[in-house]
């Protein structure tokens, strides 16, 4: 028997209405694969992943990505992956509030899985991009994440 445990959350609206949605607060089994897809499996998380490895960082450069995400759903997504740990947030401006992303190691983890997606989908899904060479040839360890201490 499988159980997925659900925090129930409620937000309020500027007009004072509530919306309730269900957040599942673990993964649906202990499979590596089901794990993984739990926390990027939906369609926006690896194309955001996919726009810091290439150096977007401020909310307004996600917004210029050929996919078009609405500013609603990259709220969502980027708060998701900031809890999972895949990346950060600092602020760059305090009035109004703006801020930076980057990736951390979890998030820079990804990069293999992402190539190979790129890779896949190269040879069996006709009338893709190619991706760029500069980016097939990334590593780990070689995309600009979170800076180490002292660095800025």
């Amino acid at each position: 028997m499988l159980i997925v445990d659900c925090n129930l959350q409620v937000t309020r609206t500027q007009k004072g209405r509530e919306i309730a949605s269900m957040k599942p607060t673990t993964s649906r089994s202990g499979c590596p694969i089901a794990s993984t897809l739990d926390l990027v499996g939906d369609r926006w998380t690896l194309v955001i992943l996919r726009d810091l490895i290439n150096g977007k960082r401020r909310f307004s450069e996600f917004l210029t990505s050929p996919e078009r995400i609405t500013t609603n759903v990259l709220t969502d997504r980027l708060g998701q992956m900031e809890r999972a740990g895949l990346i950060t947030r600092t602020a760059y401006q305090a009035r109004p509030p703006r801020f930076e992303y980057r990736l951390t190691a979890k998030g820079e983890g990804l990069l293999p899985v992402i190539q190979s997606m790129c890779r896949w989908a190269e040879v069996n899904l006709p009338g893709t991009w190619q991706a760029p060479d500069a980016f097939m040839a990334l590593n780990p360890g070689a995309v600009p994440a979170v800076p180490r201490s002292g660095e800025s």
